[in-house]
């Protein structure tokens, strides 16, 4: 059996762990409030110096400026937009951590209904005592007018009947 200090330590660690999990996991619903409800001065606060943003098909930015810069013009000008997060997976790594979330989206692009599916592939970074993106990517699996639909985008087949 192991020795009271070493269980105490070990505890430590893995409390130290959960602390940094909900850190990274409230830093990214932090992200997905300020979108949604479009607090665009409070997204910046969220990325570490020299950080990038990467979406696909729409633009990119790297530190602070030009990502407050991309948020005004990708989120400032979009007349809705909700986003929901799910599947959020975080590795962690000491001060850095790496993770991946599944994005479900509504939006309105020229007045249509838009709904969009994609993935977020995030790094992060220790700031002091909090978590800041260091890198946030977007891979869009489809962004399509409801009227569309998104079989065709994705190359779905009709299932047989």
């Amino acid at each position: 059996m192991e020795d009271l200090a070493t269980r105490v330590r070990n505890l430590e660690t893995k409390v130290a762990e959960l602390c940094d999990r909900a850190s990274i996991q409230e830093l990214r619903f932090r992200y997905h409030v300020a979108v949604n409800e479009k607090q665009l001065d409070a997204i910046p606060q969220l990325f570490a110096e020299g950080a990038e943003v990467e979406f696909e098909g729409i633009g990119s930015a790297r530190g602070i400026a030009e990502i407050e810069t991309l948020y005004r013009e990708v989120v400032g000008q979009s007349p809705f937009i909700k986003q929901f997060i799910h599947n959020h997976v975080i590795t962690l790594n000491g001060d850095t951590a790496s993770g991946l979330s599944y994005l479900d989206a509504r939006t309105v692009r020229d007045g249509e209904s838009i709904l969009v599916a994609a993935r977020f592939d995030d790094e992060y970074v220790r700031v002091g005592e909090e978590w800041r993106f260091q890198a946030l990517r977007l891979k869009i699996d489809f962004a399509v007018a409801i009227s569309e639909g998104w079989a065709e985008t994705i190359g779905a087949a009709s299932p047989s009947r």
